[in-house]
């Protein structure tokens, strides 16, 4: 039997490797960044780009727009003029096709003149939500006259606001206001901008009731060893928030046939929003109306049309958010007004509830242990503070959380290792009773009950523990402070920790050192009712969840290493910690069913 579980792991971690050496050949080449937008200089309020100048912005070939199963990226017209607005933090580009904006620049910098959301690692050039873009944030999607393809003209600008006017037919004024915040501010958040969309009937006829559709953006991969799995839409009502994933629209096979479905051009989400949002990784665009939206519309977009369609890399998400606009007399006007904000996924800055009053800190959708992320993400943020170092901020609060908890963990090492010393007596109940199930179970909970042994004991305090600890695990996933954050030979946080290549495999030193910290603490571990064949395969868990995690962020093998580290010296401790021995040696059950006592006699 032991040979045949040992031939089974050795299989398992071979089919491992290989496939970890398959995906890592058979994945696609990282795709080309596009050219840079053109944009005003940093520092400067307000300018125009020329003719020429927007000839740079990223474009993408409409080859594939005939495709249904998506929408294809668009070019931004080369005559657009492009008006800029700017804070410390953002760096706005409007345009005039569509009165909208064309992207958003992430270009704030620390006390050391350095980028915080750079582009790349180490990259001069700031990180740009929606460069490359189905439509450009807030225009009218699917609104002839009014789309992307209309000119509006700017009627003013200062340091801080652009208002752009168009007539549609002769019959509906549409004036679009934005306002830039301020650096910073009690009331406003810099990241947040203020926009206005008001529709008047210039004619002498009523108009008609319009459905209105606006540009949340489009989300794409952070880098190119981004696979975008996190790419989604979500939005929020007064119950719950809902988020929509790229890979939904995406067709799938589903689980042996169940689920299976054909890919999908967009998903529509209907009901009463508080807000909607696009986003990736680690940035976001949030759309939170002054009155609820009627909608949320969901669109795959192929960004890269140099890519082939089954190409996940070469797709982003692009979200628009619905307005049900009520019938306008002669003269009569309706505003829609909403506060969009453009920025990283930082939690201590969307939770700030005099800003944010809808809950958009929900966007970091922490998943069921919610509760505990933002606890622990509060915590690390706070260390970071005080270290500036964001693994060092890592470690502290992983110890801060095992040192919490070490009352819990050392009343479950205790129990198990009370329980490993039972196990002879067990096994002599288990033979003694082996064909009476009945008096086996009374035998057993009467030997627990003699020597004060809890069979529970063990589970119950580590359950305690297991919330915080996964919150701690998926807040980690999304946290935008981690990008490009470097500590020890890791120059990213956010990835893998990669010092090099063998035979086209990569190199991660953190999730070995995990590995091998799962390994010393499983033999220091007592394992307690547990036949040799269990303890054989259990033997191989560690290697198969390394390799499982080989490819995680050094943030997460950070956490799970220490972890690991602090629990390997807390079990050295507890074992040398001595336990009373075993009051009895076998434990029998009288005719009538009440437990009888063979107490070992001692010795002389």
């Amino acid at each position: 039997m032991d040979k045949k579980n040992t031939v089974i792991g050795v299989a398992l971690i071979a089919a491992a490797i290989a496939f970890m050496f398959w995906m890592q050949q058979s994945a696609p080449p990282p795709p080309p960044r596009p050219a840079p937008t053109a944009s005003v200089p940093v520092g400067t309020a307000t300018g125009d780009t020329s003719a020429s100048a927007t000839q740079t912005a990223p474009t993408s070939a409409p080859a594939s727009a005939v495709n249904p199963a998506f929408a294809a990226a668009r070019a931004d017209s080369a005559t657009a003029k492009v008006t800029t607005l700017s804070n410390s933090f953002i760096e706005v580009h409007f345009t005039d096709s569509g009165g909208a904006i064309r992207d958003v620049a992430l270009k704030k910098r620390d006390a050391k003149d350095r980028l915080i959301y750079p582009a790349e690692l180490n990259g001069s050039t700031p990180f740009i939500f929606n460069e490359l873009h189905a439509d450009p944030m807030l225009a009218f999607v699917d609104f002839p006259g009014l789309d992307r393809g209309s000119r509006f003209e700017r009627v003013s600008q200062s340091s801080s606001e652009v208002v752009y006017r168009a007539i549609l037919d002769g019959r509906l004024e549409v004036t679009r206001r934005y306002t830039l915040p301020p650096d910073e501010s009690a009331k406003t958040d810099p990241y947040q901008l203020r926009h206005e969309t008001t529709i008047r009937n210039v004619s002498d006829k009523p108009a008609a009731p319009m459905k209105i559709a606006l540009a949340l953006g489009t989300s794409a991969p952070t880098g190119k060893d981004d696979p975008g799995l996190q790419l989604s839409t979500g939005y929020a009502t007064a119950e719950s928030q809902h988020f929509i994933l790229r890979s939904e629209l995406e067709s799938s096979s589903g689980f042996f046939g169940i689920g299976s479905h054909d890919s999908k051009s967009s998903v529509t989400s209907p009901g009463l929003l508080t807000w909607a949002a696009v986003k990736n990784q680690f940035f976001t665009a949030i759309l939170t109306p002054d009155e609820p939206a009627a909608g949320l519309v969901t669109r795959r977009v192929k960004l890269l049309a140099a890519l082939p369609d089954d190409n996940p890399s070469a797709y982003g998400v692009a979200g628009s958010a619905q307005f049900d606009v009520k019938a306008l007399a002669p003269n009569a006007e309706v505003k829609l007004a909403s506060s969009l904000y453009v920025g990283p996924k930082e939690y201590a800055r969307l939770a700030q509830a005099a800003i944010f009053k809808a809950d958009q800190d929900k966007v970091m959708n922490f998943g069921f242990f919610k509760y505990f992320s933002q606890i622990l993400l509060t915590l690390m943020t706070w260390i970071h503070g005080l270290s500036n170092n964001w693994g060092i901020a890592i470690i502290l609060t992983t110890l801060t959380l095992k040192i919490i908890f070490v009352p819990f963990t050392l009343a479950a090492s205790k129990s198990a290792k009370r329980m490993a010393k039972l196990q002879p007596e067990l096994q002599g109940v288990r033979e003694k009773y082996k064909d009476n199930p009945r008096k086996q179970q009374e035998a057993t909970m009467a030997l627990f009950k003699t020597n004060k042994v809890n069979p529970v004991g063990g589970c119950l305090p580590i359950l305690i523990t297991i919330p915080f600890f996964m919150g701690f695990f998926t807040m980690l996933q999304s946290t935008a402070e981690l990008r490009f954050s470097p500590f020890l030979w890791a120059t990213d946080l956010a990835a893998s920790d990669t010092i090099g290549h063998v035979f086209g495999l990569p190199i991660n030193i953190m999730p070995l050192l995990m590995g091998a910290t799962m390994v010393f603490q499983m033999r220091l571990t007592p394992t307690p009712s547990m036949d040799p064949a269990q303890a054989k395969m259990m033997q191989f868990m560690p290697i198969i969840f390394t390799l499982f995690c080989y490819t995680f962020s050094c943030a997460l093998s950070l956490y799970s290493t220490v972890n690991g580290l602090f629990t390997i010296i807390q079990q050295l401790v507890i074992n040398r910690m001595k336990e009373p021995e075993p009051v009895v040696a076998v434990a029998t059950v009288s005719p009538g069913g009440k437990p009888v006592k063979n107490v070992t006699p001692k010795k002389k």
